[in-house]
């Protein structure tokens, strides 16, 4: 049964490393505060706890056409199961045509305070999924494909990737329930093949050996290295863009390529609606697939492709730029790479880039520490709720947190939840970041961050405007009111 941990470093899951490796390639800046990770543990739970989880998955998946959303019913289930908690506030009904008396509201109110107030975790804030994008759960298109959030329609990235998923996790082509494995390749092949699936699917296919990175758009780790006087420097790049294709480059530039395994060899007959060695890939760096298309290349930047498709990259990854040029462009950018998972204590922005950086790192060398300290941080990024496993973008601790306890505060009734507000309190301070990036950040790319919230847990470290924003709202309106009720004080130069 799962089980979620809060506040904890190191796990018990079954991997390469034990319990005590594990320890010795995790830490925190602050005890893991605002950390969430689910544990299986085959002996936990009753027959009667089993029983209510299966309920639950079961329920979802019969209406999961209709009701998309998960209700995040194992943690609510676990924490209230261990808390014992008991609603001994009287339900109450507005019937039709009543008028909603003061009294009635304010009692639900009470209600739902209370209710809430059990789902908090003993560091104060309240743990809840934010997956985003999906990366792996049941087919939830009934045309058999996936989409990229789950209101969305199924689109070839999608599609194609969680298809690959379910293929190397053992499902044969016409397996998975509801026959997902081939209603899922028809919807590829019906709408051209995995030739037209975007950039970043063809780098993933690239790596895999399904695509060959001839049919990529260069993405040069020359990029890195450009002086910053340049308008297309990394730091003038949005962070979640330039942190893509960060570890994206080095790959690109490794030219790296999976083991071609028998499955790796079938996939490509699958996939592609043409022999995978007749393929033009030249031909095929603009396909998209207009289901995937939100906005088209204008002409100018398709020419700056071809142009560094034709002229440039040629150029780099031969004789002698390519010892010149190439080979200290891809050591700087792993410098950057190991910079920014440093600072992040290896959880890094997002989820893209973190699997990304991890295989970057695992590139440069299978058995070194920087691999082994980004397993330890894979957990993280685990949900597990009544529809499945999931891959968050990352955790929204801080940001829930502060809008948590706001709402709770204009209830007007914090003599009833003084210990709630307390242990939110608490996790505000212990979340703030109260330090910058280390060393000469700018010249990394980054900014201050010292005094700011993120939107996670202080580990992640990277600085939200307006999470710091909803951070301070909240210590401000805590400041107002008496120690005795919300704890200590955060200090004015904090």
């Amino acid at each position: 049964m799962w089980r979620l941990k809060v506040a904890e470093g190191g796990n018990n899951n079954n991997n390469n490393m034990n319990v005590k490796e594990k320890k010795a390639y995790i830490y925190s800046t602050n005890e893991f505060v605002g950390r969430q990770i689910w544990e299986f543990d085959a002996e936990a739970g009753s027959q009667e706890e089993r029983a209510e989880v299966e309920a639950a998955r079961s329920t979802f998946y019969n209406n999961r056409f209709h009701l998309k959303p998960c209700s995040d019913l194992l943690w609510r289930m676990q924490f209230l199961r261990e808390k014992r908690f008991q609603q001994t506030i009287p339900q109450v009904k507005v019937e039709d045509g009543e008028v909603i008396a003061c009294e009635k509201a304010t009692t639900s109110l009470r209600r739902a305070v209370h209710f809430f107030s059990a789902l908090q975790a003993a560091d104060g804030h309240w743990p809840a999924e934010n997956p985003g994008p999906l990366f792996f759960l049941p087919p939830l298109n009934e045309d058999g494909g996936w989409g990229l959030h789950i209101e969305g329609h199924s689109i070839m990235f999608c599609t194609a990737l969680n298809y690959i998923c379910m293929r190397i996790l053992g499902q044969g082509p016409d397996g998975g329930q509801d026959n997902a494995c081939a209603r899922a390749r028809q919807w590829i092949l019906d709408h051209g093949g995995v030739t037209y699936i975007p950039s970043w699917g063809k780098t993933w296919l690239s790596i895999l050996g399904l695509f060959d990175w001839a049919g990529c758009n260069p993405m040069p780790p020359e990029f890195w290295i450009l002086p910053s006087f340049l308008p297309v420097h990394p730091a003038k790049m949005w962070c979640y863009c330039r942190m893509v294709y960060m570890p994206m480059s080095y790959l690109y530039g490794k030219r790296f390529v999976c083991q071609i395994t028998p499955l790796i060899l079938q996939l490509r007959e699958e996939l592609h609606a043409q022999p995978f060695k007749e393929i033009n890939w030249r031909k095929v760096r603009q396909l998209c697939a207009k289901e995937d298309l939100y906005y088209p290349h204008p002409l100018i930047q398709n020419l700056l492709w071809d142009s560094l498709y034709i002229c440039i990259e040629p150029l780099l990854t031969h004789w002698p730029f390519n010892k010149l040029v190439r080979e200290r462009a891809l050591q700087v950018t792993m410098h950057h790479i190991h910079y920014e998972d440093e600072n992040s204590r290896y959880i890094t922005i997002g989820c893209v880039e973190k699997v990304l950086c991890m295989l970057a790192c695992w590139v440069e060398d299978p058995n070194g520490d920087y691999f082994k300290k980004h397993l330890a941080r894979i957990p993280d990024y685990m949900w597990v709720a009544e529809d499945g496993m999931k891959m968050q973008s990352f955790g929204s601790q801080a940001w829930d947190a502060c809008f948590a306890i706001q709402a709770l505060l204009a209830s007007n009734l914090i003599d009833e939840i003084p210990l709630t507000l307390a242990r939110g309190h608490d996790f505000l301070k212990k979340s703030q970041a109260k330090e910058n990036p280390s060393g000469d950040f700018k010249s990394m790319c980054r900014h201050i961050s010292k005094g700011s919230w993120t939107f996670s847990d202080q580990d992640h470290g990277w600085q939200v405007s307006d999470c710091t924003a909803e951070g301070l709202k909240c210590c401000l309106l805590f400041s107002l009111m008496p120690p005795e009720i919300v704890g200590e004080h955060m200090e004015a130069e904090r």
